[in-house]
């Protein structure tokens, strides 16, 4: 039976958590975070880790906004993206699920910005000009992604070997797929 207490996970995404309090540059943890506690934890808790990570830090940087939901929103998006790497250590799908990731919250943020501000018009050219204006940001938020999503699998992968084994998901999978044989 698979422990739902997973220490190293967690302790992987406090450490995030504290990089993202830490962030300059739009150079943020978030993104991946929610794409490993996707992939990494089972259920709600997956989905609480960026609600709390948000609510916890976003009054120490920025405050909320009225983009604020969407801005929630798509990291349990990302989120959910993570769920598809509960089995796999690849770094292609995991490479790939990042910048599934970037790319979303990039539509949905910017949609998000358009939406709620009066700095562009409510029309195609304004929303072609915001998008636009969003690509400076959308190149940090990606190679932030690609980063940190590297860091926290990475570590994860060779810490389960190493210090955890209980938690390493190669060991899982074999498990698993012996299971069903029987």
């Amino acid at each position: 039976m698979q422990k739902s207490i997973k220490p190293l996970a967690i302790g992987l995404i406090v450490l995030g958590a504290v990089l993202r309090v830490m962030q300059t540059w739009n150079f943020a943890p978030v993104g991946a975070i929610s794409l490993f506690a996707g992939a990494r934890l089972r259920g709600w808790q997956a989905y609480l880790v960026p609600l709390v990570l948000m609510a916890a830090t976003d009054p120490l940087l920025h405050g909320y906004s009225a983009a604020t939901p969407l801005v929630y929103a798509s990291f349990l998006i990302n989120v959910w993206i993570g769920t598809r790497l509960r089995r796999s250590e690849n770094p292609l799908w995991i490479g790939s699920a990042a910048v599934a990731g970037s790319v979303q919250f990039f539509l949905l943020t910017n949609f998000a910005w358009l939406a709620a501000s009066s700095m562009y018009p409510h029309t195609l050219a304004g929303v072609m000009a915001c998008y636009a204006a969003g690509v400076p940001f959308f190149w940090r938020t990606l190679a932030s992604d690609l980063f940190y999503s590297g860091v926290l699998f990475g570590l994860h992968a060779w810490l389960s070997r190493t210090v955890a084994p209980a938690e390493r998901v190669a060991r899982h999978a074999i498990e698993r797929v012996a299971a069903q044989a029987v």
